[in-house]
């Protein structure tokens, strides 16, 4: 497993852009293009964000869900593309979406704090970050406004930076506090990066699929289908490999 830290460095990409604008229109990823017209100025995951972000004294705003998340859809319908609540999170934060297909890496760090400390989780998973990516505050979907029990979702960020400006410190201290708990949930292991795995790993992960893919409607799994675009790139990824022939798949599944 990951190190935490390597989570959050890993296969970062360098991108250009200004903070005054969205830069989600160039990425690959499906559900980042679905929020690249939003109001919102957001990042994709990435060094670019988090120098943003310390060189500003901002908290980040993380939101991470995928294509088919009915609840991400409709907090991107009711807060994402209000030009309001887009002004309030342009002005106090840098806001971050990731796609969760794409780095369930950083999905799994963060759903483990909100999992921790709300008891419960899902997606759209809505955490708040220190500039150094320490998770202060957490949820999944917040409503414009507060009912059943959940915030509103203007009033939690105005509260929020508001909390940043005067107890900053504070905060960041609670961050790193909350980091040694998410290491320890997470298992001694985890944070100790073992050794890569052999080449032949990737031959019995393309088996693998070959052998679980729909040819007649496509995709890995019976119905309902969700999207899983990293098994995709791999298949397109390995499929020419020399002497990836089918008596050779069969062998690697035995």
């Amino acid at each position: 497993m990951l190190k935490l830290s390597q989570v959050f460095r890993l296969n970062l990409r360098k991108m250009s852009g200004g903070g005054g604008e969205n830069l989600l229109g160039k990425e690959l990823s499906p559900y980042l293009r679905q929020h690249k017209d939003n109001p919102v100025h957001w990042y994709p995951w990435g060094p670019q964000a988090f120098e943003r972000a310390r060189e500003e004294g901002k908290l980040i705003f993380l939101s991470i869900g995928y294509s088919t998340c009915h609840w991400c859809h409709v907090m991107e319908r009711e807060s994402f593309e209000s030009q309001q609540t887009a002004a309030v999170m342009n002005r106090y934060y840098i806001n971050v979406k990731v796609d969760r297909e794409e780095r369930p890496d950083v999905d799994k760090v963060y759903m483990t704090f909100v999992q921790a400390s709300t008891g419960s989780g899902g997606w759209p998973l809505s955490v708040f970050l220190t500039p150094d990516l320490y998770p202060v505050y957490g949820g999944t979907y917040f409503p414009p406004q507060g009912h059943f029990g959940r915030p509103g979702f203007s009033d939690l960020l105005q509260a929020l930076a508001s909390s940043w400006q005067e107890n900053k410190d504070d905060m960041m201290e609670a961050g790193r506090e909350v980091m040694k708990v998410i290491d320890k949930k997470m298992g001694a292991g985890s944070t100790v990066p073992g050794p890569l795995p052999d080449i032949s790993i990737f031959h019995r992960f393309y088996a693998m699929l070959w052998k679980n893919y729909d040819p007649e409607f496509g995709g890995y799994s019976g119905a309902p289908k969700f999207p899983q675009p990293s098994n995709l790139k791999t298949m397109f990824s390995l499929h020419s490999w020399p002497d990836e022939t089918e008596d050779r798949r069969k062998r690697e599944l035995e």
